[in-house]
């Protein structure tokens, strides 16, 4: 493994801690970004602090109507543990990737005007980032990218990749 190799492991790596990280703070409430008595676990909504305060935007109608809807909350879950899962096991890259390029597109549009730069904010750095995966073998480097992509399922189901 090159240099090069090994930086980019490192970066799917941390990119996928960060998406599991946000769906375990949510889930318990560790008190960095969802405090305990606001986790998912006491009830409460891992999406309605986000998407209510989208009062800006053009969209901010539609993502405040979304907001602590149980089938929104279970798909945000579900979309920030598989793509971390699988980002930090080197898994699925391409699916990962993309889904995880559509939450982060979504989670733009509901946030639009972005706080600290008028276009560009950590949501396009990240799905970027993500693009860049779907574009080589990072899940090879430091991961069980060759081992999966080796499997019988995924040599059929291509998109499993």
């Amino acid at each position: 493994m090159n240099r090069e190799q090994y930086a980019w492991g490192l970066v799917r790596i941390a990119l996928g801690f960060t998406f599991f990280w946000a769906f375990i703070d949510k889930l318990f409430g560790f008190g960095f970004a969802t405090t305990p008595a606001k986790s998912w676990l006491a009830g409460a909504s891992p999406t309605i602090g986000f998407l209510t305060h989208a009062t800006k935007g053009p969209f901010a109608s539609v993502f405040q109507g979304l907001a602590g809807q149980g089938w929104v909350d279970a798909l945000f879950m579900a979309g920030l543990l598989l793509i971390g899962v699988a980002l930090l096991a080197g898994i699925a890259m391409r699916l990962a990737a993309h889904s995880g390029m559509l939450l982060l597109a979504l989670m733009y549009l509901a946030a639009i005007p972005p706080i600290n730069n008028p276009i560009l904010d950590e949501h396009i750095i990240y799905i970027l980032i993500l693009f860049a995966f779907t574009q080589m073998k990072v899940g090879y480097w430091m991961g069980l990218g060759k081992w999966w992509d080796s499997q019988s399922i995924v040599k059929k189901n291509h998109f499993l990749e």
